[in-house]
């Protein structure tokens, strides 16, 4: 695959309260990727950018709600996730500082 590619295909983490007891019961970690990305496209990414091994990567896909701007109605952004399990003993830590 296209290295080019891998570092476009994560758009960001998800950090909310449910993806932290995610990763703490089950190893899996959250993430925006982009719309057009495939599991396996996400599994290298990952393997790439944090240098961790990949058990399982599982996407879907959440439609924008309809959302009223005003005396206009609006559409919010589809949003593709990723949610990918890691095996045991293994974490990735986004709060760790970057060199």
């Amino acid at each position: 695959m296209n290295q080019e590619r891998l570092y476009k295909v994560l758009v960001g983490p998800v950090i909310s309260e449910k993806s932290t007891m995610l990763a703490e019961k089950h190893n899996q970690v959250s993430f925006v990727v982009a719309p057009t990305a495939t599991k396996t496209e996400v599994k290298a990414a990952v393997e790439l950018l944090f240098k961790v091994q990949v058990s399982a990567v599982q996407i879907l896909n959440l439609k924008g709600k309809q959302k009223r701007f005003g005396r206009f109605m609006g559409k919010r952004n589809d949003v593709r996730k990723a949610i990918v399990t890691l095996p045991q003993g293994t974490e990735i830590n986004f709060a760790q500082e970057v060199k």
